[in-house]
């Protein structure tokens, strides 16, 4: 092989590692992380939440004021869709802040990811997952700046298999200040 073409090959190898470099922290692992304690860290507790769509947890405050059923909701692994199962629980959550008992309420989004991913990667898809629903939210009569979103990404992630990362990936739907 000459050189000019030897040069040439180890650009392209070059240029394929600079781009999946630029490109590596778009994804989060799939590998498992390191064990992590399940201590007390002093971030807020998922108690009385109860999952009740695919990708949503509604408190059961709201639950409770709003006549929501129960019902298991989770996000798939790197995702912030919103899936059909969503739709009715947002839809119910919309009409007791728009006409039911909690008019009038804001609502607090709270996105949140499984720990396989880097931190900020993480923040960042808890974010999209909580704007996603505060979309659907106001795209359904919500009143504007009825919704607030925020994202504790993995901070208070507790899953170390498939099971418990599932229940990490969610938004929790709770009432607003």
């Amino acid at each position: 092989m000459d050189l000019s073409r030897a040069l040439g090959a180890a650009g392209g190898v070059a240029a394929t590692c600079v781009a999946l470099l630029a490109c590596g922290g778009s994804k989060p692992p799939v590998a498992a992380p390191a064990a992590q304690s399940n201590g007390s860290n002093g971030a807020p507790s998922t108690q009385g939440t109860t999952q009740t769509a695919s990708n949503v947890s509604i408190s059961d405050e709201i639950r409770s004021r709003c006549g929501i059923p129960d019902a298991d909701a989770y996000f798939a692994f790197d995702s912030a869709h919103l899936t059909s199962k969503d739709h009715s629980p947002l839809d119910l959550v919309v009409n007791c802040f728009t006409k039911g008992p909690l008019a009038g309420h804001s609502v607090k989004l709270v996105g949140r990811a499984d720990p396989r991913g880097e931190s900020d990667y993480n923040m960042t898809l808890g974010q999209s997952r909580a704007d996603a629903v505060g979309v659907y939210l106001d795209a359904r009569g919500m009143a504007k700046g009825n919704t607030q979103t925020t994202s504790r990404g993995s901070m208070d992630a507790s899953g170390t298999n498939e099971g418990g990362w599932q229940h990490d990936r969610r938004v929790d739907v709770m009432l607003g200040n």
